[in-house]
This record gives C-alpha cells, structure tokens and sequence, in this order.
C-alpha cells in the first residue's frame, strides 16, 4: 500500500462528471478518480473550510461514526475493475474490533477529510492508474 494525499479536485459545473487527483506522498504519482458532482462538492466544501448550516450526508456519516464509537483507521483504495475504483474503509471501534467497509473512493476520501484519516492506495492500483506528475 502507498500513502496518498487528495491534490486536487476539478470541478465543472457543466458536466455531471468530476476529477479528484490523489498524489504519492513522497513521489510522483498521481491517480485521476472520476466522482459525481455531488460527492466532488462536498470534498471541496470540507477542504475549502466552508461551514453548512446542516450536516451534509457526510457529515452524518461521521456522526453516527462517532455516536457508535467508531473510529476511521485508514482508507484504502484495493482495486480498479473495469476502470471503476474500489475502496474499503477501515473502522476500529473502541472496545478494539475492527471492520472492513467497502465504499465508493469518493465517499470514502469525503470521510478522510472530515476525519483526517490516511489514504492509501494499492501498488497494482497506482501502477495501472498513474500518471507522472509534470
């Protein structure tokens, strides 16, 4: 697994589709991951330090995380099946037990930045997926 961080997020309004750019930390590489509209917003929101009036989706998701004692380890982006990603979040609980999520990359980086949780992505996944950076 390679630790990454989101660089940047690409967003137009005109299209349904969205650009979120996770980086090597440390490298060079860089993964492009399309997301909807919806989910890119609420990144940029949580990114851009801007306060809602009322919890996002989001936003619950951490709360009802936090109320049941859960906690974010990491999360991991395992595959890319049919130029779809796959990601897992791993979640410890306070007595100690852990659980393995899956989750769509887009939500799961939503919650990493809420939470300031590690991302992760497989090597087999960054070396089909990357770009170098320029």
């Amino acid at each position: 697994m390679v630790q990454v961080e989101l660089s940047r997020i690409i967003i137009d309004e005109k299209r349904q589709d969205q650009v979120i750019v996770l980086k090597e930390k440390g490298g060079e590489r860089q993964v492009p991951i399309v997301i909807g509209f919806m989910e890119a917003s609420s990144i940029k929101i949580k990114v851009s330090g801007v306060d809602v009036p009322r919890p996002m989706t989001h936003d619950l998701l951490v709360s009802v995380m936090k109320v049941l004692g859960g906690h974010l380890e990491r999360v991991v982006i395992d595959k890319l099946v049919n130029n779809t990603f796959h990601a897992k979040l791993e979640i410890k609980s306070k007595e100690g037990g852990a659980k393995t999520i899956d989750s769509r990359p887009s939500d799961s980086i939503a919650l990493a930045v809420r939470l300031k949780a590690p991302i992760f992505v497989a090597e087999e996944v960054l070396q089909k997926s990357s770009l170098s950076q320029s």
